[in-house]
């Protein structure tokens, strides 16, 4: 939990700048630098878990509150966009 919270706070140091070059957009923080902008946070949440798996690693829209997730989505261990149901997963179990 600590790594996440460097992330946080890096994103806190670029928001104003990111604020004025990417407002609106979805942006992953790694390693506390600016990993990539996107349209959308499925796309982000997908290159984020191709390129650096299970993280952390956060994923912010530029501009909005954040939000609190639950406790069983943050430390859920199958978090595969493309394992189908019938696999026997359920993602929200």
């Amino acid at each position: 939990m600590a790594k996440l919270k460097e992330e946080i706070a890096a994103y806190e140091e670029m928001r104003d700048d990111l604020e004025l070059d990417h407002f609106g957009k979805w942006v992953i923080v790694h390693d506390k630098e600016l990993a990539g902008t996107y349209d959308s946070f499925e796309l982000a949440a997908e290159d984020a878990v191709k390129r650096f798996g299970r993280g952390p690693y956060l994923i912010r829209k530029v501009g909005a509150s954040p939000i609190t997730l639950p406790a069983y989505l943050l430390y859920h261990t199958d978090c595969s966009p493309h394992k189908k149901q019938s696999e026997g997963s359920n993602r929200f179990q």
